[in-house]
């Protein structure tokens, strides 16, 4: 049985404005922003609002709205990166090496013959996370 959501992870702080984030759409269910430590240029996140820890305790609706959502952004990013396909991630628990307890999917434009960059930890650069958002939002438009 997986723990109990913990709203004090920093996408539920995200989801009330108590950290900020580079916001790329929203709608009532759901919520898109750039991830902070991305993987390859325009690597960027979709959450439910509703607060679920993942997968295992998600309710149906908001699993949904979440999956509409995805699509919506990952057509937005290949379009806006002119990406030759996109990658789509989602963790669940630690062992299936889930960081941030909050349902998140990672949603990665790739390039034939380019690596996904490795989880490192290190942060990007505000700038270039302003720029890449807006290059999605425009596509979103």
């Amino acid at each position: 049985m997986p723990a109990a959501y913990d709203p004090s992870n920093v996408f539920g702080k995200i989801l009330r404005g108590e950290l900020p984030a580079h916001k790329l759409y929203e709608d009532a269910d759901t919520l898109a922003f750039m991830d902070i430590m991305p993987r390859g240029d325009g690597h960027c996140l979709v959450i439910p609002k509703k607060p679920s820890r993942n997968i295992l305790d998600v309710d149906a609706e908001s699993l949904a709205a979440v999956a509409r959502t995805t699509q919506k952004l990952a057509k937005a990013v290949v379009k806006a990166f002119g990406a030759d396909g996109v990658t789509v991630q989602q963790f669940n628990e630690p062992a299936g090496g889930q960081v941030v307890f909050h349902l998140h999917v990672h949603i990665i434009p790739r390039f034939e013959g380019v690596a996904m960059k490795p989880h490192t930890g290190q942060m990007e650069d505000q700038k270039v996370l302003a720029a890449n958002a807006e290059k999605i939002r425009a596509a979103l438009a």
